[in-house]
C-alpha cells in the first residue's frame, strides 16, 4: 500500500502512572487516553482532547513496587487492592474503546506519549498479558520526544518541554494524574504535528 493510499492515522495520546520500572515485576496503577487528533496523508486535524477519554485506576498485578515511583503519582496501593479495576476488564473495555473511536474515524490508531517507551512498554505488555490483542498492533507508537528532536533540528536528549517553542507547549499542567497528562499529552501532540519550523 502506497503512502497515497495508505489509512489514515488516529492518534491517542496516552499516560501511565506505575509502582516500578518494568511491567510484570511492577505494576500499571493507573492510565488515561486522549484522541489527539487525525492524520490524512499530509493533513493533520485536531481534536478537542477533553472530547474523548479514557482512565482507570487498576488493581496492582504484584506485592513489588518501588516507593519513589509510586509516590509521583499519589495513589494509594491498598486503596487500588480493594477498588481497583481487574487489569483484565480495563484492557478489554480500552481495547473496545480504542476500536470503536477508531472505526468512526474510519481510521488505524497509533498510540503517542511523550516520552512513549516507558508508557507504550506497560501498554503493550497489559494488552498482550491481559487478552492477547492490542488494537495498535505491536508497533503502532509514536514518541513525541523523538518527533520533536526531528522536526527541531536537535539531538534527543535536548529535546525537553522546556526547551521547546513557547507555542507547541499546552497550557494545561502536568499533575502526574494520567487523564490530565493524557490531555497536556493531546496538545502537545497536534502542536508538534502542525508546527512547521521556519515559517
Amino acid at each position: 500500500m502506497s503512502a497515497r493510499t495508505a489509512r489514515p492515522n488516529l492518534y491517542i495520546s496516552v499516560d501511565v502512572e506505575a509502582d516500578g520500572p518494568i511491567p510484570g515485576p511492577y505494576s500499571m496503577i493507573s492510565f488515561g487516553a486522549a484522541v489527539a487528533g487525525r492524520q490524512d496523508g499530509a493533513s493533520y486535524t485536531a481534536a478537542d482532547p477533553e472530547q474523548d477519554t479514557f482512565y482507570r485506576e487498576l488493581s496492582p498485578i504484584s506485592d513489588d513496587y518501588v516507593p519513589e515511583a509510586l509516590a509521583v503519582s499519589g495513589l494509594d496501593r491498598e486503596r487500588l487492592r480493594r477498588e481497583g479495576t481487574d487489569p483484565a476488564a480495563a484492557m478489554d473495555a480500552f481495547r473496545a474503546w480504542v476500536r470503536e473511536l477508531s472505526a468512526a474515524a474510519g481510521a488505524q490508531p497509533v498510540m503517542c506519549g511523550y516520552p512513549a517507551p516507558f508508557d507504550w512498554t506497560f501498554l503493550y505488555w497489559y494488552l498482550m498479558r491481559f487478552g492477547g490483542d492490542s488494537p495498535f498492533g505491536h508497533s503502532g507508537c509514536l514518541d513525541m520526544k523523538t518527533l520533536y528532536a526531528t522536526k527541531a533540528a536537535v539531538p534527543l536528549r535536548a529535546a525537553v518541554k522546556g526547551r521547546m517553542p513557547r507555542e507547541l507547549r499546552s497550557t494545561r499542567r502536568h499533575t502526574h494524574n494520567a487523564l490530565d497528562d493524557a490531555v497536556e499529552q493531546a496538545e502537545l501532540m497536534s502542536n508538534l504535528m502542525l508546527w512547521e519550523p521556519g515559517t
